[in-house]
């Protein structure tokens, strides 16, 4: 296939803030999304994170809850379980924001790291929509991206160790949309960056 001829992808930086280790026995209790930008043959064009973006606060699944997780977040489980949106209605909303912000494009849901946030993510868009809009592996994970831009072992890899250049300027929060937001950044960052010596692949 032609270069040209590849669909370009939609980088969306997802942050979940939840209340456990795992979705099921534990409950996604909010969604932040971010549209990062879009690369295709030509490289990588930046978007500004601000623009487009999705929040939901959602309603716990179950009673069970691991109280230095949700202390993380510091959100109240019992305004969630009054207040937060059904899970089939926001991952239904999240799923038609995607396919609507990524017309042309194919969604690629990115995280840091992306492992916690995609387990919530792929689990609750299967349970409760049927599908996911990321397909089952429409992923990427800023901390592998950065671990092979830069030559280290994964696990020797921690934002505190980043070039300060890469890391955006924003405060880590826990709060899902600022967090989606300050990472869409880092994202955009690290696929211009060409990386420690000034080699390998760039981006326009």
């Amino acid at each position: 296939m032609s270069a040209r001829r590849i669909k370009p992808s939609l980088y969306i930086s997802v942050d979940v803030e939840a209340d456990g280790p795992i979705p099921g026995p534990y409950s996604m209790l909010s969604l932040g999304a971010a549209v990062a930008g879009t690369q295709d043959a030509d490289g990588f064009t930046a978007a500004d994170p601000e623009r487009q973006t999705f929040y939901r606060e959602l309603r716990p699944i179950s009673d069970e809850f691991v109280p230095e997780a949700l202390a993380v977040s510091g959100l109240d489980r019992e305004r969630l379980a009054a207040e937060g949106a059904e899970p089939a209605l926001a991952l239904a909303e999240f799923s038609d924001w995607v396919r609507e912000v990524a017309v042309g494009a194919q969604p690629v849901m990115a995280g840091y790291p992306a492992s916690y946030d995609w387990t919530f993510l792929y689990w609750y868009l299967i349970r409760f929509t049927g599908q996911s809009p990321f397909g089952h592996s429409g992923c990427l994970d800023m901390k592998t991206l950065y671990a092979a831009k830069a030559g280290l072992p994964l696990r020797a890899v921690a934002k505190g160790t980043m070039p300060r250049e890469l890391l955006s300027r924003r405060r880590h929060t826990h709060h899902a949309l600022d967090d989606a937001i300050e990472q869409a950044e880092l994202l955009a960052n690290l696929l211009r960056w060409p990386g420690p010596h000034g080699a390998g692949p760039g981006a326009a």
